[in-house]
């Protein structure tokens, strides 16, 4: 269907996200791209004869997943609750250290998978083995961002070296419709001349940075306050402690310059005064992951705060190690699954906005406003289908609210699954 000729696709209801719910509307492509949106009675006169009525359904965006680790979806299940952070570290670095490359290649294929049938169509992923690139991102349609994860906590761990290995991968990964940029991933796990150094190659090659930011008070407390569990345990394997005791996280990625408007903030579940207001000025994103949160039992993300000074927020998945069971069965990588937990704890927003987190706003955040998250014209046509009877001023609410039955989801004009009938 990604071929040069126009198609035609029908619904009963369109959500294109860029404007209100459209009841009996259709979509028109070209080129793997949206070429026009609108109420099929104003299009119709134009239609192709490539035209497909889809029937009682819904249509949608494809769901932008702005933070996932696909290399550990098979360690659902695995790590219990922890009693605390430092825990979870521990039991994540031991089965790490069990796997061999086809564990990680498995795990990330499955990850793949759940996220397609689960209506993601676009993921940024942070890429703890490189070395499954790029063959993985062939085995699957989703447009993937990997972000090359960078650690350096010893003082044996080159800063350099590790900034110029990330690149030159980068750079012998072929262009398509996968791509690749670097993560560093936490400040308790990276120094300042790695963060420096991996700023200033981001900044010239204008790719995306996104870090695990202030996620556990173990951390917030750390380079605060420069004491406490985390710091200790730190400073026993190693990492230099001076960057300790005199800014809170965020403020810290202030004074290295690292917040801009390409910069993506993961959790940020504790702000000190002021910091909400210094990611909002700098116009940096926030990526918040609801049930990986409630897995560790954080205090109540920041969300109001967040808001309110303007902060971009989106929504993520996290990895399955981080992610509790539901009864006996493992759970899997399912951003609708997000959006619902983060509605029940945060019912202030409308259901365009709830569907924002997901869509719109997370495709600014990865820098792909206007070409992902949203129906709209030149955007890419990636879509999804799903089975509705809702009304149309109803129809954003029930996809929010209730799990979908999802029956198609496209991927730059062709069926990544296909619509029955």
């Amino acid at each position: 269907m990604a071929g040069t000729k126009l198609v035609a696709l029908r619904a009963r209801v369109i959500l294109p996200g860029s404007q209100p719910a459209i009841e009996d509307g259709a979509v028109f492509l070209a080129r793997g791209r949206v070429a026009a949106v609108g109420r099929w009675r104003d299009l119709r006169r134009k239609a192709p004869a490539r035209t497909r009525d889809l029937g009682e359904v819904v249509l949608l965006p494809g769901l932008v997943n702005a933070h996932c680790h696909l290399d550990y979806t098979d360690m659902a299940g695995a790590i219990p609750p922890p009693r605390n952070f430092l825990d979870w570290i521990e039991a994540i670095i031991a089965l790490k250290a069990a796997w061999d490359y086809s564990d990680y290649a498995q795990s990330w294929l499955h990850g793949a998978k759940q996220l397609l049938r689960s209506g993601c169509t676009t993921v940024a992923d942070i890429e703890a083995v490189p070395e499954l690139l790029p063959e993985v991102w062939t085995a699957t349609p989703l447009r993937v961002l990997s972000f090359l994860e960078l650690i350096s906590v010893r003082r044996r761990q080159r800063p350099a070296t590790l900034v110029r290995q990330a690149v030159r991968k980068i750079h012998e990964l072929p262009k398509g419709r996968s791509r690749a940029a670097l993560s560093p991933h936490a400040l308790y796990t990276t120094n300042p001349e790695l963060l420096k150094l991996a700023r200033r190659m981001a900044h010239r090659a204008r790719w995306p940075l996104t870090m695990h930011v202030a996620e556990s008070g173990l951390e917030f407390g750390m380079f605060r306050n420069g004491r406490g569990a985390m710091f200790n345990w730190l400073r026993r394997n190693g990492r230099d402690m001076g960057d300790c005791g005199a800014r809170s996280p965020v403020q810290q990625l202030a004074a290295l310059k690292l917040l801009d408007p390409r910069f993506l903030a993961v959790h940020v579940n504790h702000l000190a005064p002021g910091d909400a207001d210094l990611l909002a000025r700098a116009c940096a994103h926030v990526v918040h992951c609801p049930r990986s949160h409630a897995f560790f039992r954080h205090s109540p993300f920041p969300f109001g705060e967040l808001h309110d000074a303007g902060v971009n927020l989106c929504l993520g998945t996290d990895s399955l190690a981080s992610i509790g069971k539901d009864g006996r069965r493992k759970p899997e990588l399912d951003l609708f699954a997000e959006l619902r937990a983060f509605a029940a704890q945060q019912p202030g927003l409308s259901p365009e906005e709830f569907l924002d987190l997901v869509t719109r706003n997370a495709a600014a955040a990865l820098g792909l406003r206007g070409k992902v998250g949203e129906l709209t014209r030149r955007a890419h046509a990636d879509l999804l289908v799903l089975r509705s009877d809702a009304a149309p001023e109803a129809a954003a609410e029930a996809v929010v609210h209730a799990a979908p039955e999802i029956s198609g989801v496209m991927i730059g004009g062709e069926w990544a699954i296909e619509p029955e009938g």
